[in-house]
């Protein structure tokens, strides 16, 4: 068993549990959820995933090399202490009803993009974890990843779901410059191939829905990040540039 490192704040420091016997999809999996900010363990065994410290969500694949997957579900759903996500290569209806009366949260069939992955890990969490829980706050901003609310002094700022990716990415670590392909990959997708002037088109209709002057703060050369702001700990100065 082996164990990512969250590169960044904007998992919450959530563990996720990657069970699955084909190293290379694990570990495609733990860089794709590490760079979102997430504590990352994999198991490549049934016997591992149960012996694996706790997790807040579980990606389980059924065709392990022990022990039967759905099995491994039902055990893990008895505990109560994760949500589960199946993904796997079976895409009968027998499969996904057995495997989600045996407790599974979700179903997720391969392949898969890691962006919709991602979605489905936030949307179990939403609705598996306490709402409103792990918020960030920094002088008037508040974001809360939960329930995908933003608010400005108290008063709900309406986003887009990309805007909301960024500035959840960029308030998770106020002190961090984010790079624009971290952005990028975070509110659009790993693979995303198009013009990098989509992310200065939403960066500029955030700043302009936020209304706080200074907030979200162009590192020219590097990218963003939360700038200095009356009632919030002012970031750091970015580290030299090599």
């Amino acid at each position: 068993m082996d164990a990512g490192t969250a590169a960044n704040g904007f998992g919450l420091g959530i563990r996720v549990l990657v069970v699955e016997d084909d190293a290379g999809i694990a570990q495609s999996l733990v860089r794709g959820l590490a760079r979102a900010g997430y504590t990352v363990d994999t198991a490549a065994t049934g016997a591992d995933a149960l012996a694996a410290p706790p997790a807040d969500v579980v990606l389980l694949d059924l065709g392990l090399p022990d022990l039967d997957g759905i099995e491994v579900c039902r055990t893990l759903h008895r505990r109560g202490d994760a949500a589960i996500i199946v993904v796997t290569a079976r895409s009968e209806e027998r499969d996904r009803v057995a495997t989600l009366d045996s407790g599974a949260d979700d179903y997720l069939v391969k392949p898969f993009g890691l962006a919709e992955l991602q979605a489905r890990v936030r949307a179990v969490l939403r609705r598996t974890r306490p709402a409103g829980s792990g918020a960030y706050a920094y002088g008037p901003l508040t974001v809360d990843p939960r329930t995908r609310r933003v608010t400005v002094s108290g008063v709900e700022v309406a986003l887009t779901p990309k805007e909301f990716d960024i500035i959840e990415c960029l308030a998770a670590d106020p002190g961090r410059v984010v790079s624009r392909q971290e952005l990028l990959e975070r509110a659009w997708d790993a693979n995303w191939y198009g013009p990098t002037k989509v992310l200065d088109v939403h960066i500029a209709a955030l700043r302009r829905k936020l209304g706080v002057e200074g907030l979200v703060e162009t590192v020219y050369g590097r990218g963003f990040r939360l700038g200095p702001v009356p009632g919030a700990a002012a970031a750091p100065p970015a580290p030299p540039r090599d």
